[in-house]
């Protein structure tokens, strides 16, 4: 899979995958991550990327041109499967969406700044508006981050037990039961009987049971 990340802070997506999961994932080309520092294709004399919005109003607005050049170049080179803008009016992310993302071959992320982009880049370019939440951060360069860290995991080959990104939660619009490790007694505070009996029927049983109460408990939504 290729990911070229569009934004006008590349150093705030540094960190996020050089760690971990994600860095190993780079490490074994089971994915290729290309941040384009957009101030490279500013307005020149000063490499202007934003303006004053027509009609008037506190803000400013990222422009069409840089961006439009910026993506041009790159679908000159690679046919996309999607091109994402993130924004705080997008659809909200979540895990189906996260499983056909992982699906496609090439995509690219813009990340939004100031006021917003240019409402012709969403009209003419983007094919997905992708939100992590009813809120508003200082840039897309976090939310970014979020939904690929959530794509690259299930990727195969990327987790170390490929299984284990079936039993998250929301795979199956259904939280994940509790889990426990050793020791199975710290200060009386006990794991259930049924995880130490062995008997994996049981044990699958008692976690969708768990599953399903603990969705009808904090996520009744998911259920509907």
């Amino acid at each position: 899979m290729h990911i070229d990340i569009i934004t006008v802070h590349p150093p705030l997506l540094e960190s996020p995958f050089s760690h971990s999961i994600l860095k190993r994932a780079v490490q074994k080309n089971l994915v290729s991550i290309n941040v384009i520092d957009l101030r490279a294709y500013g307005i020149e004399p000063h490499k202007k990327l934003d303006d004053y919005a027509f009609g008037g109003g506190a803000g400013m607005v990222m422009m069409i041109e840089p961006i439009a050049n910026c993506i041009n170049e790159l679908k000159s080179k690679r046919m996309y499967d999607e091109i994402i803008y993130m924004a705080p009016d997008g659809e909200t992310l979540k895990q189906t969406t996260c499983n056909y993302f992982s699906t496609l071959k090439n995509i690219i992320v813009l990340c939004g700044h100031y006021k917003g982009i240019d409402e012709r880049i969403r009209e003419h370019f983007i094919t997905k508006e992708i939100s992590i939440g009813d809120y508003v951060l200082s840039g897309g360069e976090l939310p970014a981050a979020v939904m690929c860290d959530a794509i690259i995991r299930l990727l195969p080959g990327v987790l170390n037990d490929e299984t284990s990104a079936l039993s998250d939660s929301f795979q199956d619009n259904l939280l994940s039961p509790p889990v426990y490790t050793r020791p199975a007694d710290y200060s009386g505070w006990k794991v259930p009987d049924i995880l130490l009996s062995g008997h994996e029927k049981k044990i699958d049983e008692w976690r969708h049971q768990q599953s399903l109460d603990r969705t009808k408990l904090r996520r009744p939504d998911l259920l509907i």
